[in-house]
């Protein structure tokens, strides 16, 4: 492997391996005329130097030889990852941990390799990919191979356990002819999947049944503690191995900033948005409490976490038809006319490539169709969550989704095109580079694209009928669009936060549930419906979590495309509202676009945000401009109300 990485085991200097004896030095006597010298008067020998240190040259070698290994090693990870995502078997579980675990291997080796170049003056491109390679993984193993195929397979399991995650209420029988994959035999307790589950929560408006779908659902999460404790462990060691503190430490050197002044740059967007939630939480809690009663939402309460429309509490949207501001407005309902359509998943899909494409962005190539999975299939079990691909780094893009004919599918499949369309813009960089400038960056491109999907727009594509107009249609959709947009922030936020102190050990494994709903009553107001304990693990329910995957990127990206929005508008020549832009077949607005995704990450995410924004500094400012009209509205709203929880 070590002459992949373009090292000898030679004596080249210090291209040698750490373990291999020092190179004899060019100055030292050597061979029996040595011997045979006059024991001498002669001045005091030098002693022998080390290595010679490193080059530009050497480390340029180095990073080719790098690239070529991780082209190698991302296609068979990602190959593997996607079979056993869409094709859950103990077999593909297997397959998939092997692969990673090589990949971890790999990397654990690579980055403490590239030490050695630290402090060596490089040019800029050089010095940005090993500032990248050190940074390359999210799930650092340790050099020990028990542990590091122990880990990799801890990661695939929970994976698994999630995918699998059913819920069988009691004295439901499957009918014949209905069992869907993994269900058993007609007779036997009828099984519902996460999907299922979620509809209920969209749909019921009864405490009881909506009650059942979410202590169903988080039922499935314990077994997967004892492994997450152990993963915990085994990841905290293998970023000790590379140089950080423990996992957290390594996800927050994600953002060209220390990772202590990264925490408090979160903090400070949080701080600056969390009035507008505080004005829409009381709001919502107000209309709940008016439906639900005063018994089961007091005053100055948390709202109950299974009352807002979604399996996490995280996305309030499916509520809007309960508290609807002003009724007789042209409605807002695409899902009916998406239905009434009859568009399938496939057409769909290419609603989202068709906004791309007005930008002039490229069509999807025809393997997109061909390898993406679409439609949830009903012979076998597969992780249903939405995600984009790029199977290794051959312009081989995907998109795996169960997808649903509704308005909130739509909007996700926009927001998973834009990782497609991203990884596009930037697949011929160096490998180290094939990333978002940041990560917040890769979730909210598509999200910038679906702030494009107003109304008007909406209307071209006969999916509603008539646009809101006036004070009271902007309040329905500014409404609409906080409960996704503005509900989300304090989620967004808290996942990491609760990771963060686990790895660090602050949160101690006896108190993970505990310290879980703390922090979720801390930011977002929001509290179990029924008791919880440790023998629940209720983070575990989140499929970031057992994915191992950090969430402060959806945080980001939810400030982010608004800056990115408004300065798209600009761009296009918008004058008006932030709310009512939409740059839907503006070239100019693409241009700009693809300017920023084409960097990939190789300038920091500051310059990159210049690049399309001329502003180095994340900016809430533009998220609050575009809710102005609801914030005012809100606060009037909720005057006489008891505000806070």
């Amino acid at each position: 492997m070590l002459a992949a990485l373009g090292l000898g085991s030679g004596c080249s200097g210090a291209a040698s391996p750490p373990a291999d004896p020092p190179c004899p030095s060019a100055e030292a006597p050597a061979g029996p005329e040595a011997a045979a010298a006059p024991a001498a008067p002669a001045a005091p020998r030098a002693a022998p130097s080390g290595p010679a240190p490193p080059s530009p040259a050497e480390a340029q070698v180095f990073l080719a030889g790098v690239d070529r290994e991780l082209r190698r090693l991302r296609l068979q990870a990602a190959r593997a990852a996607w079979v056993n995502q869409t094709f859950i078997t103990d077999d593909t579980d297997a397959i998939s941990a092997s692969a990673e675990e090589e990949s971890m291997e790999y990397l654990t080796r690579t980055m403490k390799a590239a030490r050695r170049f630290d402090g060596l003056a490089l040019p800029g491109d050089l010095a940005r990919q090993l500032s990248r390679l050190k940074i390359s993984t999210t799930l650092p193993a340790p050099s020990d191979p028990a542990e590091r195929a122990e880990l990799a397979a801890l990661s695939v399991d929970m994976m698994s356990l999630y995918g699998k995650g059913k819920y069988c209420p009691p004295g439901k029988a499957e009918r014949p002819g209905t069992a869907r994959p993994g269900a058993q035999a007609a007779g036997a307790p009828r099984c519902l999947a996460i999907d299922e589950l979620s509809d209920i929560l969209k749909t019921s408006r009864k405490w009881d049944e909506l009650l059942e779908a979410w202590t169903g659902w988080h039922a499935i999460a314990p077994p997967m503690r004892p492994k997450f404790e152990r993963y915990v462990a085994l990841g905290n060691k293998g970023a000790a191995e590379i140089g950080f503190a423990d996992v957290g430490a390594l996800w927050r050197a994600g953002y060209d900033m220390p990772p202590d002044a990264f925490e408090a740059e979160a903090e400070r967007l949080w701080g600056k948005l969390k009035p507008l939630y505080d004005e829409l939480h009381c709001h919502v809690r107000a209309r709940l409490r008016g439906i639900h009663g005063k018994d089961r939402i007091g005053e100055k309460a948390p709202i109950p976490a299974h009352l807002l429309g979604n399996m996490w509490a995280q996305d309030w949207s499916n509520v809007y038809a309960l508290m609807e501001p002003y009724k007789g407005q042209p409605s807002l309902d695409v899902t009916r006319k998406l239905k009434a359509q009859k568009l399938d998943e496939k057409r769909m899909v290419a609603l989202g490539e068709r906004f791309f494409t007005s930008l002039g962005f490229d069509p999807l190539p025809a393997t997109f169709w061909e390898r993406s999975l679409l439609k949830k299939p009903a012979d076998r079990e597969v992780v249903c969550h939405p995600s984009a691909w790029d199977v290794g780094d051959r312009g081989d893009l995907r998109l795996k989704m169960c997808t649903e004919i509704t308005e909130e599918d739509l909007l996700t499949v926009h927001h998973e095109l834009g990782h497609v369309y991203y990884y596009h813009q930037y697949h011929e960089l160096p490998i180290l580079f094939q990333a978002g400038a940041n990560d917040g960056f890769h979730e909210g491109i598509g999200d910038t694209l679906a702030l494009s999907v107003t109304p008007a727009y909406l209307k071209t594509l006969g999916l509603i009928d008539r646009v809101p107009e006036g004070e009271k249609g902007i309040i329905n959709f500014l409404f609409k669009q906080a409960l996704d947009k503005v509900a989300f922030l304090p989620f967004g936020k808290l996942i990491d936060q609760w990771r963060w102190d686990v790895f660090s050990g602050k949160t101690r494994p006896a108190d993970y549930n505990k310290a879980w709903w703390a922090l979720r009553l801390r930011y977002q107001g929001v509290a179990p419906p029924v008791p919880r304990t440790e023998a629940d693990f209720d983070p575990g329910a989140k499929y970031h979590v057992p994915a191992n995957t950090p969430y402060t990127q959806y945080f980001l990206a939810r400030i982010y495309q608004f800056q990115f929005h408004r300065a798209l508008c600009k761009a296009a020549g918008h004058t008006g509202p932030l709310h009512a832009c939409s740059i839907y077949g503006n070239q100019a607005a693409g241009e700009k676009l693809r300017a920023m995704l084409s960097l990939g990450a190789s300038r920091p995410w500051q310059e990159a945000l210049r690049a399309m924004t001329g502003e180095s500094e994340a900016d809430p400012g533009a998220m609050l401009e575009y809710f102005e009209p609801l914030w005012r509205w809100l606060k009037e709203q909720n005057k006489g109300e008891v505000c806070g929880w």
